[in-house]
């Protein structure tokens, strides 16, 4: 005991007991890092032909903004680790590829289809890896928990999106787009590769199981009524009464205006 006693005193001691501890904490951050990382890249490997022409098609449409090599330029940023969820919500909710270098790309028709869309993913999955394309066990909305659903939304997503999901506008020309339109999969994807000015919600932040929970919730809303009329971005009868109260007085003044005016007498001809 006075040995150990005796070495705990020495600084070397310490400095050693400190690089094990790193050792460990490493070792316990790759096993953890390893077995997410293959949780992600469980969809199956893509055939050298798909990589091929989906490096065609990225070369003729898509590397003039991000490289040749997808590295990167002033005008779009590198593909590189981005992964094939990132290159499907981008193409296949026509964001990508991109008319104009703009503050946001809004939401347009497809110019790929399906299989070439899932070609461009597989050649930039091929460049650096990066987070897959959910399947469809993991957009499942089935058996999902919709209250917890909508509880994980409000506080991850309305602040930007409406609690129902109709959007709202950001800052610099930006704005979050309605989620009416987004299917399970692109909701998913969203999520994962944080798209334009929305942050990212790995794993580590939003479990898989917490992310099919938002989209039952997001899903579920597309059905529900509005038994008062126009929605008005479904925040409520609080607003929807207070656009008709400011629309209805705003109306009233401009019919007693009309009126008084109407009723006035015409001053007397040589008055001052």
């Amino acid at each position: 005991m006075s040995w150990i006693n005796a070495r705990r005193r020495r600084p070397v001691a310490g400095y050693a007991a400190l690089l094990l501890g790193l050792v460990v904490v490493g070792l316990l951050y790759g096993a953890f890092t390893r077995s997410s990382s293959s949780a992600q890249a469980s969809s199956p490997p893509a055939s050298q032909s798909d990589i091929n022409t989906g490096k065609d098609l990225f070369d003729a449409t898509c590397s003039s903004c991000h490289g040749l090599d997808a590295q990167g330029t002033s005008q779009g940023p590198s593909l590189i680790g981005a992964g094939a969820a990132a290159v499907n919500f981008q193409v296949s909710t026509g964001r990508m590829p991109a008319k104009e270098v703009g503050a946001e790309n809004e939401r347009k028709p497809p110019v790929f289809n399906a299989q070439q869309i899932a070609q461009l993913g597989d050649y930039v999955a091929s460049l650096g890896g990066g987070p897959a394309v959910p399947d469809a066990q993991q957009v499942s909305t089935s058996g999902a928990n919709t209250g917890l659903g909508e509880q994980l939304f409000s506080t991850n997503c309305a602040q930007c999106h409406g609690f129902a999901g109709a959007g709202g506008a950001l800052t610099y020309g930006k704005d979050a787009p309605p989620l009416t339109e987004a299917s399970p999969t692109q909701i998913y994807e969203a999520m994962l590769t944080g798209p334009e000015a929305m942050p990212v919600f790995g794993d580590g932040s939003i479990n898989p199981s917490a992310k099919r929970d938002i989209i039952a919730y997001i899903v579920a809303t597309r059905k529900e009524p509005n038994p008062g009329g126009f929605s008005l971005g479904r925040t409520g009868p609080v607003t929807e009464g207070l656009v008709v109260f400011l629309g209805g007085m705003g109306f009233l003044v401009l019919i007693a205006m009309w009126i008084t005016y109407k009723r006035r007498d015409p001053r007397p001809q040589g008055t001052e």
